[in-house]
């Protein structure tokens, strides 16, 4: 399959630019995978589709303010730089503009001195490692200099960077959050949680990677980037239970289901407590081991996550269902519409 299998169009005016303040007002698309039937309903109607003894797994990643913006001291040129990921220490996968102003041992100042860093390697697409030197707890430094990333595609500015956040956002790490978890409310969580579904959290630190346009004309050839996930003993018994009762397990979002996929693939099928780094990219012809139905937001034309959501419906239901969304004016992106996947 080739990625123009996984294009459409998509008008500019339905990219979402801020999020709704009431989160679960968003609209829902709601779609049968087998029969490619379609209905138009609010995210607050979710708990019309989950029946007791249901699991929701959540992804409690939190986004870090990953943004930072300094100069280099010899020169007092600008710099920018966002975190992709730990590696070790105080060593960090970056992307750095202007990069080829950033040659190996580039030296960074961030806030007047209290947080420098030296490009050690050179990676590509723009990539650095760079080490960070400062005096206290660097999480404490990031919070004060840093700011949250929004992807490239929303231009407006956030007035409240928690919005950017799931509700039960904690485990800090994240490049981009895990957006089609900024639905939940906790009054709807709360509710799901008294009609008897079980309510399950993993966690996988989202990267850029996952919303890199693919480039290669095959998809069999692309390379998907590695993420860090978490996921505990006492979420792979909850989740073994439901499943040994007879109840489903609904994923919110991608990166909630590529964790639960890495893991059934990786235990043929079955779930248990693992942590690791992930690359799996999941595309038609992909046979699903761990996820019953999931929530997802709307995706780019040609991205990874189209394909994913397509091995899951087929190509052509899921298409129908973007140009139906585009034709009903739903909103797409981060901060858009739902889609309820179901078969």
């Amino acid at each position: 399959m080739t990625t123009e299998d996984f294009d459409y169009d998509l008008p500019q005016e339905l990219i979402a630019q801020t999020p709704l303040q009431k989160r679960d007002a968003s609209r829902m698309l709601v779609l049968n995978a087998e029969t490619g039937a379609m209905a138009d309903k609010h995210f607050y109607d979710i708990l019309d589709y989950l029946n007791p003894g249901d699991a929701v797994v959540m992804n409690d990643t939190r986004v870090m303010p990953a943004r930072l913006y300094g100069v280099k001291p010899e020169t007092g040129a600008h710099m920018e730089v966002l975190l992709l990921r730990n590696i070790e220490g105080d060593k960090w996968e970056t992307l750095m503009k202007p990069a080829k102003k950033a040659p190996v041992g580039t030296v960074v100042d961030f806030g007047d001195g209290l947080l420098t860093a030296t490009v050690v390697e050179e990676l590509e697409h723009g990539g650095r490692i760079i080490e960070f030197h400062y005096n206290g707890i660097f999480m404490e430094i990031l919070d004060q200099l840093g700011e949250t990333p929004l992807p490239p595609y929303i231009k407006e500015k956030l007035d409240d960077p928690e919005m950017y956040q799931t509700v039960y956002a904690k485990e800090i790490g994240s490049a981009a959050a895990p957006t089609a978890g900024l639905h939940w409310t906790e009054e709807l969580l709360q509710q799901a949680q008294t009609k008897g579904v079980h309510l399950v959290y993993l966690t996988l630190h989202v990267g850029l990677g996952t919303f890199r346009p693919v480039s290669v004309s095959n998809i069999e050839d692309h390379k998907m980037h590695s993420e860090f996930y978490r996921f505990s003993q006492e979420a792979a018994d909850t989740l073994n239970e439901v499943r040994q009762n007879g109840g489903r397990i609904i994923a919110t979002g991608t990166t909630s289901i590529r964790t639960l996929e890495t893991i059934g693939t990786k235990f043929d099928g079955e779930l248990k407590a693992d942590s690791g780094w992930t690359d799996i990219f999941i595309k038609p012809g992909y046979q699903w081991r761990a996820v019953d139905a999931f929530i997802t937001n709307f995706h780019l034309p040609k991205s990874t996550l189209v394909m994913l959501v397509a091995s899951f419906t087929g190509r052509e239901n899921i298409l129908n269902a973007y140009h139906h969304a585009i034709k009903e004016r739903y909103r797409f992106f981060s901060f858009g519409d739902a889609m309820f996947i179901h078969r």
